[in-house]
């Protein structure tokens, strides 16, 4: 393994851009430590610790713990995921903007032009909505009015729009998904407070009794979601694909069999990322609005563990894994390639025919990969806040006042260790390394997989 590692830092070009993406991971969490003038952000981070099982904590997860600072940074990247995520769909419901997408490299960079203007004014928006919101929640201003609505609203749109550009730097001169990675170091520095929020959960006996058996299926659980997450994000349908043979010249060609692999979980962590973004966008806006009669009883009904919101993010969690599925999978195209190259699929006809059928397979894997993102992304509504299902209207919500209060508001165990930052730190991780890998095997090194063994990199002495 030592030596695999070595590997990467044999290869100048692979040198350079792992170096670039820590210096900008490097600059983001640097940033992380910039307070916005006028936040008394000690009170504010208080308040923060006093939520924690809370939609605070979950939108906090996000940012890194920055918006418990109230640093520059913290909108984090949500403005720009939920800018790309308007865009994706007007390319669905709009057809000029379709036909840009399909233009090539000119159309993605005028696509990418209007996302980051429409970052820039949701990122406005919600800035807005905060400087509201701590106005109104509590002594955490040191002026309020509009001097620091303007002010709050500069330094955390521009703090955002600054984010975007890293992301964007590492997407291209880096390695791995920039978005993703800026996502997955905000989580990962929260992790050793998650450790001692346990250690201290321990020694002060937090559940009782029963507290070291039930710490001690807690990291066993730990251990079974980490393992089942790479289990599933590694498996995949393989769809048997034969090929003819054809004679070209004095070679033949083809006659052999392969496979058409569909991933059980092709979005990745993307679906959860659309849709909690989605569903912070309202939260955030309108959290200073919570007590006012006209939406504060909707502000409550979208609050993180109510039965709306854990149906909207279900629902949400399925339409994205289809939606991102559709983007980055074409069936018909892939029919119409098999074709061209003398490729079929066992008992069914070239053309429509496969093209429908690597759909109907697409459309089943799609769901199970769906149901298997919102499993995972519960654990953590499920251990902290519970399921408010006696806060359904009537007759429903009596009939589940009698569930067992660790269902009802969950066991207060810190988010860190759910299935929302777990997902999206072991898919990140699996990704880059794999990127890392396709870099180490194109130069004939080892890959870090035992399966990825190739022609090993001479030695210098």
């Amino acid at each position: 393994m030592f030596e695999k590692l070595a590997n990467i830092f044999r290869i100048p070009d692979l040198r350079k851009r792992i170096l670039f993406t820590l210096g900008l991971l490097f600059v983001y969490r640097l940033g992380g430590h910039l307070p916005t003038p006028g936040v008394k952000w000690e009170q504010l981070e208080h308040f923060f610790e006093q939520n924690r099982g809370t939609f605070l904590g979950f939108v906090d997860l996000f940012s890194g713990g920055q918006l418990r600072r109230m640093t520059i940074f913290a909108l984090g990247i949500m403005p720009y995921i939920t800018a790309s995520i308007i865009l994706q769909l007007l390319t669905v419901v709009y057809e000029p903007l379709a036909k840009l997408q399909k233009e090539g490299e000119l159309g993605r960079k005028k696509i990418t032009q209007w996302t980051r203007y429409i970052t820039v004014i949701l990122s406005a928006v919600q800035s807005f909505g905060i400087a509201v919101g701590l106005e109104r929640s509590g002594d955490f201003v040191v002026n309020p009015g509009w001097g620091f609505r303007l002010m709050t609203m500069l330094t955390l749109t521009t703090g955002s729009a600054f984010i975007m550009w890293l992301g964007e730097q590492i997407t291209e001169r880096g390695v791995g998904n920039g978005m993703s990675l800026l996502i997955f170091a905000g989580i990962v520095v929260g992790l050793p407070r998650g450790i001692v929020d346990l250690v201290d959960k321990a020694k002060n006996g937090a559940w009782g009794a029963l507290t070291p058996v039930l710490m001690a299926l807690l990291v066993v659980f730990m251990f079974a979601v980490v393992a089942f997450i790479v289990y599933v994000e590694r498996s995949e349908r393989r769809i048997p694909v034969q090929y003819a043979k054809r004679v070209v010249g004095r070679k033949v060609m083809g006659g052999q069999s392969t496979h058409l692999p569909l991933r059980v979980n092709a979005g990745g962590v993307m679906p959860v990322i659309f849709a909690s973004s989605i569903l912070t966008l309202p939260q955030t806006v309108g959290y200073g609005l919570r007590n006012s009669r006209y939406i504060g009883d909707m502000m409550r009904a979208l609050a993180w563990g109510e039965p709306l919101y854990t149906l909207l993010y279900a629902v949400g969690i399925i339409f994205f894994a289809y939606f991102y599925v559709s983007i980055v999978f074409n069936p018909s195209e892939v029919a119409d390639n098999m074709r061209k190259y003398g490729g079929f699929i066992p008992g069914i006809r070239p053309g429509k025919r496969t093209a429908d059928f690597i759909n109907e397979v697409l459309t089943r894997i799609t769901l199970v990969g769906a149901l298997y993102l919102i499993i995972i992304s519960f654990i953590p509504e499920w251990m902290i806040t519970g399921i408010h299902l006696n806060h359904l209207p009537g007759a429903l919500g009596r009939l589940f006042e009698s569930l067992p209060n660790a269902v009802t508001n969950g066991l207060g165990v810190n988010f860190y260790f759910g299935g929302t930052s777990l997902l999206i730190v072991v898919g990140v991780a699996m990704d880059t390394v794999q990127q890392i890998e396709a870099q180490l095997i194109m130069r004939h090194y080892d890959g870090f997989t035992p399966r990825s063994g190739r022609i090993r990199g001479r030695r210098t002495w």
